[in-house]
């Protein structure tokens, strides 16, 4: 008998990491999509003949609905379960890449964006959902670090292998792959992650759960995790997802592939980096570690920024431009900092009693994806006006003034 239930427990743990990792491969489908505009914008733009500054504006609809649809998909997988939930959010992905892919102008592509942005919103809480139900705490954390590695990959297969199939094949072909992948992925989660009964936590409609969050949000003991929220994640995304690519190829002169690379290693960074900010905050307090990781991305955007022709950087070192080199060890190096966002999670915990605890998380995760639609939108309008230099320089200039806000208000922790 013994032999016997432990086979049963070992089958049981398989078919739970099966479905785990088909669910993953939704979170990775997702940030590929995300970021398929870093390497493709100018050829998009050419094609829909508008300006790259003002395609750029208009992708921000992806975020925009990705956060507005975080709560109620969250609730819908409390209504309906994990399985149905996930099945709905691919179909809706692969029409979303397909309308994306046939876009014939700036509104056909935004209407794409807009259904990308509400199928994927729920990519990473499926697994996260499924983990917490399925693991103990100890083996949650765990795989939630390993579906958030798995998810990173998306940005891997979006900056080298994007970029050699746009080059070859053109923008439109990474939204019919994506497309071909998010069919993949729906059939994998259908025969792997198990069909069970939803559970009834919460039966209030999403917009009073979205009220609730939005209160918490503003609450004094959050305001400071808010702030620095906002510009944290938007910061790394907007930068890997939309400027990187034309910032390496139109002020660095570098082709697509070799862009492609250095946004890889960026990614690579941004995968690491959750590991070696988690070994340190053992060791240093977390408010101290949240606040210079922040601080320390401000000064090393800057210092980006600076090293364009003509900039404080180039004309100190008497060069015409800093070399490609000095970007890619920047890169790396802002991957690294910005990857302190996820012990704004914690703090929240400490900050907030027990039984709000859930809500405040979900505030942080709306202010993080709802900071990257805004940094998105608000940039396009930078690079129109004042050029790529000042992008980069303005992100630099909020992720301070988000961390000077969250010093300001964490005193006391």
């Amino acid at each position: 008998m013994t032999a016997v239930a432990t086979d049963e427990a070992g089958d049981g743990t398989r078919a739970l990491i099966f479905a785990l990792l088909a669910l993953a491969c939704g979170h990775m489908l997702s940030t590929l999509l995300r970021t398929i505009p870093a390497v493709s914008l100018d050829l998009m733009a050419a094609d829909f003949r508008i300006e790259p500054q003002a395609l750029a504006s208009l992708t921000s609809v992806y975020p925009f609905a990705f956060a507005a649809a975080q709560i109620p998909v969250g609730a819908a997988m409390d209504r309906f379960g994990v399985r149905p939930v996930s099945l709905s959010l691919l179909a809706g992905t692969v029409v979303g890449a397909i309308v994306s892919g046939f876009a014939t102008g700036p509104e056909s592509f935004a209407a794409g964006q807009v259904l990308l942005g509400v199928a994927t919103s729920g990519m990473l809480m499926c697994p996260m959902t499924l983990a917490a139900k399925q693991l103990s705490a100890a083996r949650f954390g765990l795989w939630s670090g390993a579906i958030l590695s798995i998810g990173n990959i998306g940005m891997l297969l979006s900056s080298s292998p994007l970029a050699f199939v746009v080059d070859h094949y053109g923008w439109r072909a990474g939204f019919w792959i994506s497309a071909v992948a998010g069919v993949a992925v729906a059939f994998a989660v259908f025969a792997l992650v198990p069909n069970q009964p939803a559970e009834h936590k919460d039966d209030s409609s999403p917009l009073s759960q979205m009220i609730e969050v939005l209160r918490l949000g503003f609450s004094r003991p959050l305001r400071g995790l808010i702030a620095l929220a906002l510009v944290s994640l938007a910061t790394s995304l907007v930068l890997r997802g939309l400027w990187g690519g034309p910032w390496l190829m139109q002020v660095k002169g570098l082709t697509r592939v070799e862009a492609g690379n250095q946004l890889g290693a960026f990614t690579i960074a941004m995968i690491i980096g959750p590991l070696l900010i988690g070994m340190i905050d053992r060791k240093v307090g977390r408010r101290e570690l949240v606040a210079g990781a922040h601080l320390t991305g401000a000064l090393l955007l800057a210092l980006m920024a600076l090293g364009a022709p003509n900039y404080a950087v180039s004309l100190l070192l008497g060069v015409p431009v800093m070399p490609p080199q000095y970007d890619l060890v920047l890169f790396v190096l802002i991957g690294l900092a910005t990857s302190a966002q996820p012990l704004l999670f914690g703090m929240s915990r400490q900050l907030v009693d027990a039984q709000v605890a859930g809500k405040a998380l979900a505030a942080i995760n709306l202010a993080f994806f709802l900071g990257v639609a805004l940094m998105q939108s608000t940039t396009g309008a930078v690079a129109a006006l004042a050029g790529l230099p000042a992008v980069l320089l303005f992100m630099a200039a909020a992720l301070l003034l988000g961390s000077l806000i969250f010093l300001a208000y964490t005193r006391s922790v």
